[in-house]
């Protein structure tokens, strides 16, 4: 196995201090860190100075995914207590679900109640998920869910989040079971700065899924069989972008969900790439050896450890500079993970 190839290579070390458990307020006063690849160099700035980074005709692509407060807490039929997160739903009264507590996802026919109007069972397991059959169907069942639902933070924030901290204002296409995180920090604010900077603004989706709580599970990174997300790109936005990327013009990912998008409709065209309008379900893993396609920078978090969102930035900007980026950052004590502060990778 190739060095570069070892899972351990990609841990480190965070003070739990540094995990950040609400997100700045107003979310646009975070930290930002913009890492020049050209000439190895970090620097240190605010989030709300963005633009100073950006050129007119720069185009920045977010993903329009809307979170769907997935966490339902159920009781068993003995009362005992279970939480649920709703992953993706199979027909109009079944959900593919994860399931807090081991023992009860494997008990087929496990009856749980989550209101006095909502009752479902588990009818079935599929590896290391249920299948939960739902008294009501359709948008009856939707109706409940956002209702009672709670937001599906990351097991690592210790607070129940407000569906408004948990949401990107400008999220459209209801379906994620965590939310994008890097489109966390826009504001109206910053998108009025982006206009009069003349920065253009679009739209993708993915529906972030059940592999965002899933860490890489092999030793050697390329051996690893990344999950499948939902995505759209439309007709005019990618005629849009294929117009800026022949003009020149840099293409800013927001996220590593935008940049799968972009990357997984990236065909090539004589001596470059151009989009391909596309939906349905991508599988594309992006690990150190990866050739970028499409994107020329990307905006992103502070990852995780160990997973597939440090692997993409460390093929991004190159694994010793995201080393040196991130002891930068403990070190300075930037705030980690999905509340966190941002980075910019140029």
């Amino acid at each position: 196995m190739k060095k570069e190839y070892n899972l351990e290579n990609y841990n480190f070390d965070l003070p739990k201090e540094l995990i950040a458990q609400k997100p700045a307020s107003p979310p646009d006063s975070c930290r930002l860190m913009v890492l020049d690849k050209k000439n190895h160099k970090i620097i240190d700035d605010k989030f709300l100075n963005l633009t100073k980074y950006l050129m007119p005709g720069d185009v920045l692509v977010f993903n329009d995914s809307k979170v769907l407060p997935a966490r339902l807490i159920a009781k068993k039929e003995t009362g005992g207590k279970v939480e649920i997160l709703l992953l993706k739903q199979t027909n109009k009264n079944s959900w593919q679900c994860l399931v807090g507590n081991l023992k009860i996802a494997k008990q087929v026919g496990t009856g749980l109640k989550f209101s006095q109007k909502l009752s479902g069972q588990i009818i079935r397991r599929e590896n290391d998920v249920a299948i939960i059959k739902f008294n009501l169907s359709g948008n009856k069942l939707m109706e409940k869910i956002l209702k009672i639902g709670q937001m599906p933070t990351p097991p690592y924030i210790k607070r129940i989040a407000k569906q408004n901290e948990y949401q990107t204002f400008f999220a459209k296409k209801l379906g994620s079971a965590a939310a994008p995180t890097a489109g966390l920090h826009f504001t109206p604010r910053i998108f009025k700065k982006l206009k009069q900077q003349e920065v253009q603004i679009e739209f993708v989706t993915l529906h972030v899924g059940l592999g965002t709580f899933q860490p890489v599970k092999t030793q050697d990174i390329s051996k690893y069989q990344i999950h499948e997300e939902y995505f759209e790109l439309n007709t005019k936005t990618a005629q849009r972008l294929n117009r800026a990327k022949k003009d020149g013009r840099r293409i800013i990912s927001v996220g590593t969900t935008s940049t799968r998008v972009l990357e997984s409709c990236s065909k090539p065209r004589a001596q470059s790439h151009e989009l391909r309008v596309q939906k349905g379900f991508t599988r594309i893993y992006i690990y150190p050896g990866y050739k970028f396609k499409f994107i020329d920078a990307l905006v992103t978090n502070f990852h995780v450890p160990k997973s597939s969102l440090i692997l993409l930035v460390s093929a991004f900007a190159g694994k010793k500079f995201i080393d040196k980026a991130y002891k930068h950052a403990i070190q300075k004590k930037y705030r980690f993970f999905s509340f966190g502060d941002v980075i910019l990778i140029k």
